[in-house]
């Protein structure tokens, strides 16, 4: 999957419009989200933007980011949980996209009322991620670095959606995540 614009039509007309940036370096080992991601490109106003497929080598455009975002009303970063945080192409284009001046800053406006979520998929349970679990600390915790990166940015933070136990998940647990997953982003364009 490349980037992928669905049209608008003027039934869309008043629908949020979503910008998915995939991040995912070894999406071919990963059934959950192969499974999460199916279909996303076919959602009236949604784009699916898969950083690994379009960056390969991490050469990353800025301005043409930049446009994407504008284009957008609500960003969802959707990624794996690596080492409590993003894979490192994310990481990368949130150095390189949210430039001072333009991202943030006196005249960094360019994000200001739009919303951001993130989406990711974690091999441990739930129960591990709570102050006395396995990783001491909830996901939201974790996801504090982004949180306040949409917040310096003038955008509006909203409650991720995780998929947890993704090792040895059946093909039914993961149809019925990607079935929510796709319930949320709706919602969400009609918000």
């Amino acid at each position: 999957l490349r980037e992928v614009a669905c049209p608008s039509s003027p039934m869309a007309v008043g629908r949020k419009r979503i910008l998915i940036l995939f991040a995912h370096p070894a999406l071919e080992r990963s059934r959950v989200n192969r499974t999460l991601i199916r279909g996303l490109d076919a959602i009236e106003g949604m784009t699916f933007h898969d950083l690994y497929e379009v960056y390969p080598e991490f050469d990353i455009d800025v301005k043409h980011e930049q446009s994407l975002l504008e284009a957008h009303d609500i960003v969802v970063m959707h990624h794996p949980f690596f080492w409590y945080s993003t894979p490192a192409l994310l990481k990368q284009w949130e150095d390189l996209v949210l430039e001072h001046g333009w991202a943030y800053g006196a005249r960094g406006t360019a994000l200001y009322g739009k919303k951001m979520m993130t989406a990711l998929t974690a091999g441990g349970s739930e129960a591990a991620y709570r102050p006395g679990g396995y990783n001491g600390h909830t996901v939201e915790q974790l996801l504090l670095p982004i949180q306040q990166t949409a917040l310096l940015c003038g955008m509006e933070y909203l409650p991720p959606f995780i998929v947890y136990e993704t090792h040895g998940m059946t093909r039914a647990q993961m149809q019925e995540h990607a079935t929510r997953y796709r319930s949320v982003l709706q919602t969400l364009q009609e918000s």
